[in-house]
């Protein structure tokens, strides 16, 4: 383990008690800050055996997951199972792979996949899987470049150069992706050193009747019946280190794999989750609070949900374009549903009024001292006014930008430049004939690929009538006035159209533009007029939005640095730990039922008993395969049934995750693999903002039922051969003799 740094044995000193199930640790910490709390809650490995940068450790089994070959953030976690990287994740976190891989012939999604073999696995084009190798502190030297007289830009302008630079030295020539973070909104840095491969092979999914169960609607809700599970398989080169895709690459041998318990969960016993929680906000303030659950989230909802709306109306009829939208349908509906639980549990936990009282205690304590007042004294006057003035932007920069981003504005925008250099009177013919021939490189078979004309036709009449009731027509930029008025108003017949005349609705007519292009053309296509009407609309507030962005970032780092000494002075014993920011982290706690409301208690396990009763034949959420069925019905659950002949499908625990967590492996004291972390409950759906004890859970899929899917329902017993699978041998039935 190395040193501390004199910054961080500060805050360890002020830190006090640990708090068990509250806080996503570094694991570079886990000796000095969890491991005496954690060894008292059944934790029986080694501070060694959990994080070592010399020997091999639990942290070599945790994979960030991410798109391309140099990753700044992880959209989800995956552990490695086997000597041969066989790698445990969730379902939805392989989602997009599996849709892509996807066809009406070999409808992977909906049919499952399952590989006999090395041979028979599929690439996952564009995904990496990223291993830590050591992580370090470097406050000390990113606050080298700062000056006591540099304005807030002229800082992050040297901290960035800062931060590049030491990036670039300890990458080894490229070998190596370095990546450094700020902690406590830039009171801290660090920077973790990763390997990176990108040969990652898709090797088993379940049919996402399974991984999938539920839907939207059992989302974020308890009790669950997901098999919320996906298999892949990480390649390397003939010397172990990372290479593209290649027939010749073997898999990866790890540093370290984990082994699978069979044995189950019971009230209070430890659990701990290792992975890269994406973000939390947990020293946002309560203007922060008010403007998502008043303004922002409200706007995303609002549009992402009519959106999705049509592509369920089309995903439930057609097979192909299930497939197409399938991918982007989850990404947009996990956002809409999550805002929602955001904005009702925000308000219904009181959140915001508990961070104006703890504003009040912290202006108290800055008004008791002229040094703190003349620090620190106008940052909540600075956050207030500046989140109002976003309020005050918001709908005119976002209601026009997600309309902007759809079809067929967001084709129509390739042309911007060419439309600028055209009508450029400084522009030479040189430079005309160069942006004309750039037009060429448009792939428009790829642009159009996966999209449906009349799913892209109903997203553009939902969105453009929220869009319309939004605003006055006085207040809308000068040609879309004159559409509207043409239309009486009406945005579904000015949407309906816009579509079915703009040239860049449709493959063939974008084609025969780009061989005879014609800026005079261009602009009189409606979807290139309404694409610059939306972009002057929200250009026209984005630069107060960006100051206030920018006023707010430089408040919330006084803020922090401010609360963490207000703490330290008021209530030593309050737990401080910096917010997630998709880095490795660890969590810990313990398997617990919980009580969402009054005379409401829920188990803190589910059987499959559950998946029967739920089940719906040929429900687009809620249908599931019959081999499933008929194993239930006949309670056919092998080894994998508990000590009562259930199976569980899923279980609770209280450990502190958020997004980015998906996938995590959630692990007993030994080490050994008990399910994959997937969810939280919707009653602590406030939690990313603030922790709440009582009602907050993880909702894990138990390995039990991970292994039944595998094994029982289709099979692939070649993967269950491959697995480290331990299994406590009961106690022996002793008679005394008389």
């Amino acid at each position: 383990m190395k040193k501390l740094s004199l910054t961080f044995a500060i805050i360890f000193a002020m830190m006090g008690i640990v708090r068990a199930d509250e806080g996503m640790w570094l694991p570079m910490f886990v000796e000095r800050l969890n491991y005496v709390d954690m060894q008292k809650m059944g934790l029986q490995l080694t501070p060694e055996e959990l994080y070592s940068i010399n020997n091999s450790s639990l942290k070599d089994a945790i994979v960030g997951l991410s798109n391309g070959s140099k990753p700044r953030g992880f959209f989800c976690t995956g552990e490695i199972v086997s000597d041969n990287s066989l790698l445990f994740t969730n379902h939805h976190c392989g989602y997009s792979s599996i849709a892509a891989l996807s066809t009406v012939e070999h409808d992977y999604l909906n049919e499952g996949f399952a590989a006999r073999s090395f041979s028979e696995e599929l690439p996952a084009e564009g995904v990496s899987a990223s291993f830590l190798v050591r992580m370090e502190d470097v406050t000390a030297e990113i606050f080298s470049v700062i000056e006591p007289d540099m304005d807030y830009m002229a800082r992050q302008k040297a901290i960035s150069a800062k931060i590049k630079e030491l990036e670039e030295a300890a990458s080894e020539d490229g070998k190596l992706n370095p990546v450094i973070k700020g902690f406590f909104e830039g009171n801290e840095y660090y920077m973790f050193v990763y390997k990176t491969y990108t040969d990652v092979r898709l090797v088993f999914t379940a049919a996402q009747s399974i991984g999938k169960f539920g839907g939207d609607t059992d989302n974020w809700m308890w009790p669950r019946h997901t098999g919320d599970f996906s298999v892949f398989r990480v390649y390397a080169d003939e010397n172990g280190e990372p290479a593209e895709f290649s027939e010749n690459n073997k898999p990866l041998t790890p540093k370290h794999h984990l082994p699978v318990s069979l044995d189950g969960v019971q009230p209070d016993d430890f659990t701990m989750i290792w992975g890269f929680p994406g973000s939390t906000e947990r020293y946002m303030s309560s203007y922060g609070i008010n403007y998502n659950v008043d303004v922002f989230y409200p706007i995303v909802y609002e549009v992402f949900k009519a959106e999705t709306d049509v592509m369920d109306e089309y995903m439930k009829v057609d097979k192909a374009v299930n497939i197409a939208y399938a991918d982007n349908k989850a990404g947009l509906a996990n956002t809409w549903k999550n805002f929602e639980g955001q904005i009702t549990m925000l308000r219904k936990n009181k959140v915001a009024e508990r961070k104006v009282e703890l504003e009040k205690q912290f202006s108290e304590w800055v008004n008791a001292s002229e040094g703190r007042q003349d620090e620190y004294g106008e940052l909540l006057s600075t956050l207030e006014s500046s989140f109002a003035a976003q309020a005050e932007a918001a709908p005119t920069l976002f209601y026009p930008n997600f309309t902007a981003q759809l079809n067929p504005m967001a084709m129509a925008s390739e042309f911007s430049a060419y439309y600028e250099v055209m009508n450029d009177k400084e522009a030479t013919k040189e430079d005309k004939q160069v942006i004309t021939e750039s037009l060429k490189e448009i792939n428009v078979d790829a642009m159009f690929s996966n999209l449906d004309a009349r799913v892209e036709k109903g997203m553009l009449i939902e969105v453009m009538k929220i869009y319309g009731s939004k605003f006055e027509t006085e207040a809308l930029p000068e040609a879309l006035q004159k559409m509207i008025k043409k239309y009486k108003g009406d945005w579904a017949a000015l949407a309906s159209d816009l579509f079915d005349k703009s040239m860049f609705s449709n493959a063939e007519t974008m084609k025969a533009f780009i061989e005879k292009p014609n800026a005079k053309k261009l602009a009189k296509d409606p979807a290139f007029v309404v694409y610059n009407a939306l972009v002057e609309q929200l250009y026209s507030v984005a630069p107060v939005y960006r100051m206030a962005t920018i006023a707010i970032s430089e408040a919330d780092h006084e803020f922090v640095k401010g609360l963490r000494e207000f703490y330290a002075e008021t209530q030593p014993e309050k737990v401080l730990y910096p917010d997630a920011n998709s880095t490795l982290r660890m969590s810990y706690g313990s398997v617990k039922d919980y009580s969402p409301a009054d005379a409401i208690t829920y188990d803190y396990v589910c059987t499959a008993n559950g998946i029967l009763e739920k089940y719906i034949p040929g429900d687009f959420e809620f249908d599931a395969p019959q081999r499933l069925l008929d194993l239930i019905e006949a309670r056919d659950f092998g080894q994998y049934a508990d000590e009562n002949g259930e199976l569980i499908t899923c279980f609770l625990s209280t450990n502190d995750i958020t997004g980015g967590n998906s996938g995590s492996p959630i692990m007993n004291g030994k080490g050994e693999l008990i399910g994959l972390a997937f969810d939280g409950n919707w009653e602590a759906m406030s939690g990313d903002v603030n922790f709440e004890p009582k009602l907050q859970r993880t909702i894990n899929v138990d390995i039990r039922y991970v292994l039944f899917v595998i094994d029982k329902v289709y099979g692939a017993t070649n993967l269950i051969d491959e697995l480290e699978i331990h299994k406590a041998m009961p106690e022996p039935i002793r008679v005394e003799e008389e």
